[in-house]
């Protein structure tokens, strides 16, 4: 009897660690389309946005919607719940302005080919980049050359500094500066130039606009290609690990107007491992 109850302990316990347990490692889950199946890995450092898909999963929610809005070197998007049984030309897509989470940005998580992302609405309602709970896209991208990347971050960057620079550099900074070097007053001037200097040098560092690309990113983007302005925007939460010729399928699909295909794509979602 005593073994039993050791036993039944023993069970609650595990039953009780088993979300636990579950958080501390990546999902994977599976998208069965009528074009082949992506099999995708959502990752445990984004656990907000892995949870909210695998509950989504559970519900039922994604079976006989579609892959509603197509765009070749850019995004496969679907999920919306309005795109199941929709009829050709009907405008799909709004999902759930009402239910968001709040962004899980991170540095080692970014748009490369086959990186799983929440959409959102835009900055002028959505201040905090929440992301839409109810749908989802699959990065396609296009392969970069490291040049262009450079263009990229210095397209973003050198405005941000002639921002800074003329937030700290004033008319009455200027006015002081050119003073002291008429007056040839090269210690006062010097003080005051290498603080200005300083505080620029902090401020544009560490503003969170700044574009750098790390190593990984430079990587990714000129080899299997990717979309990169999209990152630091967009939550991505999760990867294509199989199956990456079926995304390709789906964005050479012809579409209408609004990026539709006009061959529909259904999706069944179903868990693989928790």
């Amino acid at each position: 009897m005593r073994k039993f109850k050791i036993f039944i302990a023993l069970i609650i316990w595990l039953l009780n660690c088993t979300p636990v347990l579950a958080q501390s490692t990546n999902s994977i889950v599976l998208i069965e389309t009528n074009l082949g199946n992506l099999k995708i890995m959502l990752y445990k450092e984004t656990p907000k946005h892995r949870q909210n898909f695998l509950q989504l999963v559970e519900n039922q929610h994604f079976n006989g919607t579609l892959f509603y809005r197509v765009i070749k070197g850019f995004v496969a998007q679907g999920g919306s719940q309005d795109s199941r049984n929709a009829p050709p030309g009907k405008m799909i897509g709004y999902g759930s302005a009402n239910r968001t989470i709040e962004s899980e940005f991170r540095p080692e998580f970014f748009h490369k080919k086959g990186a799983l992302a929440s959409p959102r609405q835009p900055d002028k309602v959505n201040i905090f980049k929440e992301s839409d709970v109810s749908q989802f896209y699959i990065a396609h991208g296009r392969v970069f050359t490291n040049a262009e990347l450079t263009a990229m971050e210095k397209e973003v960057n050198v405005p941000l500094r002639k921002r800074i620079v003329k937030r700290y550099l004033t008319p009455n900074k200027r006015h002081i500066l050119d003073s002291l070097k008429k007056a040839k007053n090269v210690p006062e001037f010097r003080a005051i130039a290498n603080k200005i200097k300083e505080s620029i040098e902090f401020d544009y560092n560490a503003s969170s606009e700044r574009l750098e690309f790390s190593p990984e990113q430079r990587k990714a983007y000129t080899t299997i290609g990717g979309v990169p302005h999209l990152d630091y925007n967009y939550t991505v939460f999760g990867e294509v690990i199989g199956g990456i010729e079926v995304l390709d399928k789906i964005v050479n699909l012809k579409t209408d107007g609004n990026d539709r295909p006009y061959t529909d794509v259904k999706m069944k979602v179903k868990i693989l491992k928790y």
